[in-house]
């Protein structure tokens, strides 16, 4: 029993002739310091009524107040508040923070967007910051442009061209339409809600050339606004050419002009300039130039679909080159180990899109017609049950190829005149053990960029530390997991959906905490949400968000359909997990804290086990 005594003495330091230990010191409280994260010095803020503002005093236990405004303190130190703005460019803020008789003081001052203030004293005036359009437009005639424009309300406004038109411009009798990340990521409706204005106006100019010499005015259109015995006039900022039907410009597109080497070799097509993406060119596909919106030329696809695209990425073809069409002769499945691929002839790289169904995959070919007399399937290959063309317009050619499973991805390329469609084989998935033996890709987002949290916690840190950890669950399911990024160097978003293809990911996710953009209040709209693009991803975005909801507790902001190229790739089911909000001080300690990180992984391990476990009994 002796050394029993000898463990209870030194346990309680209470035997004859033993001292007691001295307790130890505490630790010294963390010094009370004032950061604001944002916004910085450098950023100007895009909202108009309220902010956020967010950052850290260094320490929980101390109150903190902007501008007289009481505002909560995590234990941490970080904080949040949602402010109003004055109606100017700048905005004073005053943070004091204070703790046993300690008080720190710091100014801070937030440049705002600037906004229009109509003159005092004048019955007419004219906004000349909202003219819409604005910049070089270069358009076929008998199109138009629609116009808008801010000026002083029941006013007469017109637009007098140097052709002798004049454009009467009508006040805009639609509610007004609510910022944009409010539509995107508000959750309340009172916030979409926005009434009509009195002093918007709308109007419609047909095509005709303007400004042939901007600089002096001569050739501009001028706006005229008429109110009570005041008349005011500016000169509208547009500049318009007229394309020549006759004279078709034949243009091909290429997203590596510089020849970097560093892109995917496809050109995004939007519906509108600027807009989201839904048509993705090849380089080497060549269509008319049918107009222009200042970087943005738009591709006449065929007589009925337009798709625009960056100007940067278009490439003139010598004058006289004819129009890309033709016909589209015979085509041909051909039966490989992982996929089929079916070939098709074409008269020219002419543009293209592919669309997929739950069972289905349909190439839809433009400014073509079919000459399709034979559509061979290169023996009874079970994966595609049938292959079906048709016309819907004279100049598109759509060609189907029916699944007996569902879509898991394809990919298309031209191969010398030929288009190739791959359609991929699912993979032999177990439902008792639907992770074992898959290939899963994870992306740990960002950096470059990334968001950072109030007490410095950056996006990238918390993405590579969840990332690892749910790797960690995967491999014990009997899963290969690769990660597209291991440290902390900047890699673009290409190389990460390559790395995914060229190792025959079976499912990509990829890892990243959110923000808010100006706007919109964070304390009403945090939470989970996961993003899809393709539709085959939808089912993982739905396992992956309830799974996280499942296992973070946090508001569930639900599943969408984002355009992020990390979601976009064809070959795999991919999505993008936004599983709480950094600049949160609640969320940021989660995404800090070990616990927080398993919690995030395990909902990602759980979420793609459940799509996977959900396919294999399909």
């Amino acid at each position: 029993m002796r050394w029993v005594a000898a463990a209870l003495c030194f346990a309680l330091a209470a035997c004859a002739g033993t001292p007691p230990a001295a307790a130890p010191a505490p630790a010294p409280a963390p010094a009370l310091r004032i950061s604001v994260v944002y916004p910085k010095a450098t950023d100007v803020v895009q909202s108009r009524d309220s902010a956020f503002l967010f950052g850290s005093i260094g320490r929980g236990d101390a109150s903190l107040t902007v501008n007289g405004a009481a505002v909560a303190v995590h234990p941490n130190g970080a904080w949040i508040a949602w402010v109003p703005l004055p109606d100017d460019t700048i905005a004073p803020f005053r943070l004091v923070a204070t703790v046993r008789g300690d008080t720190q003081a710091v100014d801070v001052t937030a440049r705002i967007v600037a906004r229009f203030h109509p003159p005092a004293g004048r019955a007419a005036w004219i906004d000349t910051t909202s003219f819409a359009p604005l910049g070089v437009l270069a358009l076929p005639p008998g199109e138009g442009v629609r116009l808008a424009v801010r000026a002083a309300p029941g006013a007469t406004v017109r637009l007098r061209t140097p052709s002798g038109t004049v454009v009467p411009l009508v006040r805009d009798p639609l509610p007004g339409e609510p910022a944009w990340g409010e539509r995107a990521f508000g959750t309340v409706p009172a916030g979409l809600r926005v009434p009509a204005s009195p002093d918007r106006y709308v109007g419609w100019l047909p095509a005709q050339w303007l400004c042939a010499d901007s600089a002096g005015g001569r050739g501009c259109a001028v706006l005229e606004v008429a109110a009570a015995a005041d008349t005011v006039r500016a000169l509208w900022p547009l500049r318009v050419t007229l394309l020549d039907p006759a004279r078709p410009v034949v243009v091909t597109v290429d997203d590596d002009t510089a020849r970097t080497g560093t892109t995917d070799s496809l050109t995004p097509g939007r519906a509108v300039p600027g807009g989201t993406y839904n048509w993705f060119f090849p380089t080497g596909t060549t269509a008319v130039m049918s107009g222009r919106w200042n970087d943005q030329v738009r591709l006449q696809l065929s007589r009925s679909a337009v798709a625009w695209v960056n100007a940067a990425d278009v490439v003139p073809l010598p004058e006289g080159t004819p129009p890309p069409g033709g016909a589209v002769g015979s085509v041909r499945l051909t039966p490989e180990s992982g996929s089929v691929v079916l070939r098709v002839p074409l008269p020219a790289l002419v543009p293209y899109q592919v669309t997929e169904d739950e069972h289905s995959v349909t190439l839809r070919l433009y400014g073509v017609a079919s000459d399709v007399n034979w559509m061979q399937y290169g023996g009874t290959d079970p994966l595609v049950r049938r292959m079906s063309y048709a016309q819907p317009a004279a100049d598109e050619l759509t060609i189907t190829l029916e699944l007996a499973p569902r879509v898991w991805g394809y990919r298309v390329r031209f191969d010398g005149r030929d288009l190739l469609l791959e359609i991929r084989r699912p993979p032999a998935l177990d439902a008792e053990h639907p992770v074992r033996g898959r290939v899963v890709v994870l992306d740990p987002g960002h950096p470059p960029l990334g968001a950072t949290g109030p007490t410095g916690l950056r996006e990238p840190v918390a993405t590579l530390a969840v990332a690892l950890k749910a790797k960690t669950l995967l491999e014990r399911a009997g899963a290969q997991v690769l990660l597209t990024r291991t440290d902390s160097f900047p890699m673009e978003l290409f190389p990460r959906t390559r790395f995914a293809e060229q190792h025959g990911a079976d499912v990509l996710v990829s890892i990243h905490a959110n923000a808010f953009p100006d706007g919109v209040n964070p304390f009403t709209n945090s939470g989970t949400s996961v993003y899809y693009f393709q539709p085959r991803s939808a089912d993982l975005a739905r396992a992956l968000d309830r799974a996280l909801i499942a296992e973070l507790g946090l508001r569930d902001l639900g599943m969408g359909r984002g355009d992020y190229a990390l979601a976009r790739p064809t070959w795999m089911p991919a999505a993008l997990t936004e599983a709480a909000f950094i600049m949160i001080p609640e969320q940021e300690a989660l995404l800090a804290s070990e616990d927080g990180q398993w919690k995030y992984a395990r909902g990602v391990a759980a979420g793609i086990e459940a799509f996977l476990r959900e396919r294999a009994q399909q």
